[in-house]
């Protein structure tokens, strides 16, 4: 008998060591073919300007190892199809009939996607453009992306055009300043969420319909708290659910986070818990290439990192949750002349029309201060406008191997 209970205690020993030692390998992205720049953050350069900041190295391709142990305590999900092929862009002069548009594409075995940049506002000059410019497109039935900080009204004008269209914008809504921005670090994540999500309610415009509107309620958080932010947002997810709104998570700054910080466990928890309520939990990002003349600049590691997201959802068999790219472009204070901008938001259109997912990415910034980008960021509502009632894309449906190269700008 005490032979025995020393082969069980023994046996329960492996299983133990066996179980973290696979947590150890899911936690960090396991080495493929080649290795990459890793961009990470930004520094404040000696110009003013903010630029990436390299950190690290890491593989593209991050996939889970295939080990087998005795027990067999883990079963890789099932390898992914090959990549699917890109989008088809397609222009035609308006009005386009979007829905005969879409019933072709669909009987063909595809399906229609517009252009989903949009802007980025607050308390601006530039409203009343950004109404006009709303207005042509929900006209159009063409969804649009609109972002506003502190200031409801561009958002209050377009979720009455929405409603009654019924034309599927996508609208978000942020309250700023030290007091709203980041949570309380010191706390308990739950604690720390629970007191951040009240002072949020507290602001929430109560004009705004919570079952059109996104809240963001956190603005580039600190990528080295990872397994505290899961935590908090694990928290923050419920009660947004609980109270009928639609939450967008995090707002991480433009090269962040690293892939192993998705594949810790308990963010992998935030990310299940986030497909499993597409409609109303979302992953905000920020996707900038810090550098006005070349949208993409290191190329998927800035614009495009999304992407390294997804992967990991799909290394762990999650599927991939909704996306909002709730602030994006170049440099904090500029934009490029409208020429340039539209080549660039054409290439960015098209990798975002691949896929679903991603349903917007908010051209920063239409608001105050910042240099005055304002000024320069209006020149590009019309061609922008232009662009989306005069260009779509055909898609392929479905989920397939993430092939960023597919889409690397020339």
């Amino acid at each position: 008998m005490r032979r025995i209970l020393v082969l069980l205690g023994s046996f329960g020993l492996l299983c133990w060591l066996a179980l973290s030692f696979r947590e150890a390998l899911l936690a960090v992205p396991a080495s493929a073919s080649g290795h990459q720049l890793l961009v990470s953050g930004n520094r404040l350069a000696a110009n003013g300007d903010y630029e990436p900041l390299i950190t690290d190295r890491f593989p593209l391709t991050v996939t889970i190892p295939h080990t087998i142990y005795l027990p067999l305590l883990f079963t890789p999900p099932p390898p992914l199809p090959p990549p699917l092929p890109p989008p088809i862009p397609y222009s035609a002069t308006p009005p386009i009939d979007f829905t005969a548009v879409r019933a072709d594409l669909q009987a063909q075995g595809l399906d229609l996607a517009f252009n989903k940049i949009g802007f980025h506002t607050a308390f601006s000059d530039y409203n009343a453009e950004l109404q006009q410019w709303m207005a042509a497109l929900d006209a159009a039935g063409v969804p649009f992306v609109v972002k506003s900080v502190d200031n409801a009204q561009p958002l209050v004008y377009a979720q009455q055009l929405m409603q009654q269209s019924g034309v599927p914008h996508i609208l978000i809504y942020r309250r700023s300043s030290p007091d709203y921005d980041l949570p309380n670090y010191n706390l308990p994540p739950q604690e720390a969420a629970q007191e951040h999500w009240a002072r949020h309610m507290a602001v929430w415009p109560q004009e705004l319909d919570p079952s059109l509107v996104w809240i963001e309620t956190v603005n580039e958080v600190d990528k080295n708290r990872t397994p505290w932010l899961a935590e908090f947002a694990l928290e923050t997810a419920q009660l947004a659910l609980a109270d009928g709104y639609k939450w967008a998570a995090f707002g991480w700054s433009s090269g962040e986070p690293e892939p192993y910080h998705w594949a810790h466990p308990a963010m992998r928890q935030v990310l299940q818990l986030a497909a499993d309520h597409p409609d109303r939990l979302a992953i905000a990002l920020h996707e900038y290439s810090y550098l006005v003349d070349d949208i993409g600049r290191w190329y998927p590691y800035l614009v495009g990192r999304f992407q390294l997201l997804f992967q990991v959802c799909d290394n762990y068999g999650i599927p991939r949750p909704t996306v909002l790219i709730t602030e994006w472009g170049w440099e904090y204070n500029h934009v490029p002349p409208p020429e340039i901008a539209m080549q660039h938001i054409e290439w960015a259109s098209w990798l975002y029309a691949a896929y679903p997912q991603v349903k917007g990415a908010a051209i920063w910034y239409l608001g105050g201060g910042f240099g005055g980008i304002a000024h320069e960021t209006r020149l590009l509502m019309t061609p922008v406008g232009d662009y989306g009632r005069s260009h779509y894309f055909a898609y392929a449906p479905g989920i397939g191997t993430i092939d960023p190269s597919l889409f690397a700008p020339d």
